[in-house]
Formats: structure tokens, C-alpha cells, sequence
């Protein structure tokens, strides 16, 4: 496991600083090698255009979407102070997409009391291919793992679309609470957090 000075400073949470590039990576015996850096734009958009728009994505209500839009969307992130999104590498190939945002200064944070230290973040796996087993929970771990790396991180935040199955299963596995629905714009969600204590027990008993 390996990560970067935080250019950024102590005050902003390393993954919320684009200026770092790569900075985390771990290999998981018998599985393989992950890596993260921020999102480029210019080189990432392409792929992540294919994949929202594929049937399996629909959950990132992004199907149907331009080139155009994808870009234009993702450029807003990144220029958002409190979100920053990453592509994710299994073995230097591109695995998956998350995006990481300070809860407290995210809209989420007027649908319960946010505090400091909350983040959460949204997942989205490259399309399927040849299984591999235990492969969504090891990217799982990793985007974990790398949050709770550091110590600003009190608490960890998700608001997955209640229709959602999969990744409520994959929640509750890596030991988040769910609390309750919560109505946004655009989905009915389920809001479930984390802690870093909650999180080690999920993993002895994995």
C-alpha cells in the first residue's frame, strides 16, 4: 500500500486533491493489483462515456447521454472543491469509477445532521466480463481502504437507489448501517453510513 504526500494539505482530505495524480495502490494476495488516481478528462471520458451508457449502468442515470454531456458533467466535478473523481486499475487495466465527496458540504448534507468527517462516495464497475471471484468486493475494499487511510475520515456515507439490490448487499457486507429512505430529485435512496470501527469488524468476519 502506498500514498503520496497530500499536496493539498493536512485540512483537505488527500482524495479530494486532484493535484496528488496516483498516490494509493495495494495488492490483494491471489486477486491482484489496484490502483487509483484522479480522472482525466481527456483520456478517461471515452471509456466512462461506453460505460454509463450500457444497460448495466442504469442506476447512474447517464443512459443515452453525449459524449458532450459526460464530458461537460464530469469537468464540473472536478471543479467541485468537495468531489473529486477517480478511475480505478485492476492489474493497470481500467476497473472502475468512483466519485469521492465531503458529505457535509454535499447536498446530501441537508437530508440528515451531517458532521465533520462524513464522506461518502458512488461506484460504478467497468462492464462485465469474465468473472472473478470476490473482484467487486475487493474494489469494494480498496475504495475503503483508501478513505479510511485517512484520519480526517470519521464516518463513511451511501445513498444507494433503493431498487438497488447488489449493492446493498455489498454495504451491509462491508459493515454499513442502514438508517432509512430518503426521497431525492431523482431516487428514492436508502441512507446508510459506516465507521472505521464498523468496518474492521465486517472484514474479520469476511
Amino acid at each position: 500500500m502506498q500514498q503520496q504526500r497530500n499536496k493539498c494539505g493536512d485540512q483537505i482530505p488527500a482524495f479530494l486533491c486532484p493535484q496528488n495524480g496516483t498516490f494509493f495502490d495495494k495488492i490483494i494476495p491471489a486477486a491482484g493489483y489496484f490502483h487509483l488516481r484522479p480522472l482525466q478528462l481527456e483520456k478517461d471520458i471515452p471509456l466512462i462515456h461506453e460505460w454509463v451508457n450500457k444497460e448495466y449502468a442504469v442506476y447512474w442515470q447517464l443512459q443515452n447521454s453525449t459524449i458532450e454531456k459526460v464530458t461537460d458533467m464530469y469537468a464540473g466535478l472536478i471543479n467541485t472543491p468537495h468531489v473529486q473523481p477517480f478511475m480505478g486499475f485492476y492489474n493497470d487495466k481500467p476497473a472502475f469509477l468512483v466519485e469521492f465527496y465531503d458529505a457535509e458540504k454535499d447536498r446530501i448534507g441537508q437530508y440528515y445532521d451531517a458532521q465533520p468527517g462524513d464522506y461518502g462516495f458512488h461506484i460504478l464497475m467497468s462492464p462485465p466480463g469474465t468473472p472473478i471471484k470476490n473482484f467487486t468486493w475487493n474494489v469494494f475494499t480498496i475504495i475503503m481502504d483508501f478513505l479510511f487511510n485517512d484520519a480526517s475520515v470519521k464516518r463513511l456515507i451511501v445513498e444507494p437507489d433503493a431498487r438497488n439490490e447488489k449493492i446493498h448487499l455489498l454495504n451491509k457486507r462491508a459493515g454499513f448501517e442502514y438508517q432509512r429512505l430518503i426521497t431525492l430529485p431523482e431516487k428514492t435512496a436508502h441512507l446508510a453510513f459506516c465507521t472505521r470501527e464498523s468496518y474492521k469488524t465486517a472484514l474479520k468476519n469476511n
